[in-house]
C-alpha cells in the first residue's frame, strides 16, 4: 500500500467530517503526532492504530483501505440489509450500502400507532434531512417547539443541525423514509439511526 496514499484518504476523510486533528485523536485514541505522521505518509500504522483511526471517523477499517475505485459500484442485496427491531414495536431497515467517507444514508422506518420513539440530538452544522411519508401519518416536533404534521405523500426537508422527535399518534402504523447528508456523527463510530 501506498503510504502517502492512505495518507491523504485519512487527512480527506477527516476534513470530510470538519475534524481537527486534536478533535480525531480524542474520538480515536490515536496521538495527535501520529496521525500527522500517517496523513503525511511519513510513518506505517499498525492494524490496531488504523482500526483505531478508522472507528474515530465512523468507516469500516476495510473501507479505509479499500482502493478508491473499488468503492465505485457497492451492491447492497435485500439479506444483506441492516433491520433494527426497537423497544416498543418500531422498525428501522438501513437500505443504502456504507461508503467510506460518505456519509449519506436512506432509511426506512416503521412506526406502530401510539409509538413515540423518542429525541434524537442535533447533528453538526451543514446536516441535510430529508423525510418521505409513505403511509400513515407522523407528527415532528423540531427543536422541542416547532411541530409539522405530515401524511401519506408528504415530505420535509431540514437541516439537521436541530433537535427532532417523531410520533405516531394515529391509529394506523406509518412508514416513512429518511434520506440524510450528515456532516459528523453524533459520536465516534456510530452511524445514522433516526
Amino acid at each position: 500500500m501506498d503510504l502517502s496514499v492512505l495518507g491523504q484518504r485519512i487527512q480527506g476523510l477527516r476534513r470530510d467530517r470538519g475534524l481537527t486533528l486534536q478533535e480525531l485523536a480524542g474520538q480515536s485514541g490515536v496521538s495527535v503526532s501520529m496521525l500527522s505522521s500517517v496523513e503525511r505518509g511519513d510513518k506505517a500504522p499498525t492494524v490496531v492504530v488504523l482500526d483505531r483511526i478508522a472507528d474515530g471517523l465512523g468507516v469500516r477499517l476495510a473501507g479505509l483501505l479499500a482502493e478508491p475505485d473499488a468503492d465505485r459500484i457497492l451492491v447492497r442485496r435485500a439479506a444483506e440489509q441492516d433491520v433494527v427491531d426497537e423497544p416498543g414495536g418500531w422498525q428501522r431497515t438501513i437500505l443504502t450500502p456504507v461508503v467510506a467517507g460518505v456519509n449519506f444514508e436512506w432509511i426506512r422506518s416503521t412506526l406502530p400507532p401510539g409509538c413515540e420513539p423518542g429525541t434524537y440530538p442535533a447533528y453538526a452544522p451543514g446536516s441535510h434531512e430529508y423525510i418521505f411519508v409513505e403511509s400513515g401519518s407522523v407528527e415532528l416536533t423540531i427543536d422541542g417547539e416547532r411541530v409539522v404534521d405530515l401524511g401519506a405523500g408528504d415530505s420535509i426537508y431540514l437541516a439537521a443541525d436541530v433537535t427532532l422527535e417523531y410520533a405516531n399518534r394515529s391509529a394506523e402504523p406509518c412508514t416513512y423514509y429518511v434520506a440524510a447528508l450528515i456532516m459528523r456523527s453524533r459520536d465516534a463510530g456510530t452511524r445514522y439511526t433516526r
